[in-house]
């Protein structure tokens, strides 16, 4: 199949991405009036179980299930419940577009990161990257002569979680199956949505105004994470990523139209300047493989 067909392809899945990150965001604000960020995870990842199980089953693939690696598995999703409820609880104090250029900084904490959990070596290019990421850091959210608010601690420690996500999930996908890593997913953090949500001995239900929002939530999460390896597999990073950067600007419209959040330059220049870094390491990353993918067919 030539690559044009397969670019097409994978930018219709990451429309598709877009729509689910973005629908959840709106689905998280609209039931946190009733439901508190525990709730929501724990609604959300048994919504999320179901689904996994039932595709699962039909695709006869409930044998991917192992208990290998159980102590990664548990230190991934610990990551990821706390990443995710810090980030349902920014959409709630901050703008849309705030956290969402926060969130694209994971992959910069992941460049951090990687040397002391992967023993990836820290190249210059990586260094430089990881600086200009870290610039647009400060530039969103504009530390100087004021003090940083709850919601830009909240979303920046997110995408460190998130970054911690990545990196384990990186070491899983050796030896596991997509499905093994899903079910882990949702089946740990439905436990720990139970024991936080019911910590205080009252864990709220969902009202006939909140289901279809939490509904949405847990078939928008597992969607777009779905979209987005999907796209991934059909063209490079180079390719997917830029497209995946038009979450922000959607988000920033969908602030201004739904909420009345004004458009502010200054979180797109600093999300700009996250965003040229993710892509700077991405692009010499694939350089560097093509170089030797061609130096090797020289010799052979």
């Amino acid at each position: 199949m030539s690559e044009a067909p397969q670019t097409l392809r994978a930018a219709l899945w990451m429309i598709g991405a877009i729509a689910s990150f973005s629908a959840m965001a709106v689905a998280g604000r609209a039931v946190s009036f009733e439901l508190d960020t525990f709730e929501i995870m724990l609604y959300r990842s048994l919504i999320g179980l179901v689904i996994v199980v039932a595709v699962a089953r039909a695709r006869g693939h409930l044998g991917d299930i192992t208990r290998r690696h159980m102590g990664t598995h548990l230190i991934r999703n610990i990551a990821h419940f706390s990443g995710q409820n810090l980030w349902f609880f920014a959409l709630t104090v901050i703008p849309l577009a705030q956290v969402f250029a926060l969130e694209f900084t994971s992959p910069i904490w992941v460049l951090v990161l990687s040397p002391f959990v992967l023993g990836e070596r820290m190249t210059r290019t990586r260094v430089l990257a990881a600086l200009m990421g870290f610039a647009g850091i400060l530039i969103v959210a504009r530390p100087f002569g004021e003090t940083v608010g709850i919601g830009v601690i909240t979303a920046s420690l997110a995408a460190i979680c998130f970054a911690i996500t990545i990196i384990l999930t990186k070491r899983l996908t050796r030896s596991e199956k997509i499905t093994c890593i899903l079910f882990y997913l949702t089946a740990m953090q439905a436990v720990f949505g139970v024991l936080a949500a019911g910590f205080d001995g009252d864990i709220a239900l969902p009202s006939p105004v909140t289901a279809p929002w939490l509904m949405l939530i847990g078939c928008a999460g597992l969607l777009a994470h779905f979209c987005l390896t999907t796209a991934l597999s059909l063209a490079p990073a180079t390719v997917v990523v830029p497209i995946d950067f038009v979450r922000l600007p959607v988000i920033a419209l969908i602030g201004w139209g739904f909420y009345a959040e004004a458009l502010d330059l200054w979180v797109f220049a600093g999300a700009l300047l996250i965003f040229a870094g993710n892509y700077f390491n991405i692009w010499s990353e694939t350089r560097k493989k093509r170089v030797v993918t061609h130096a090797k067919a020289r010799q052979s």
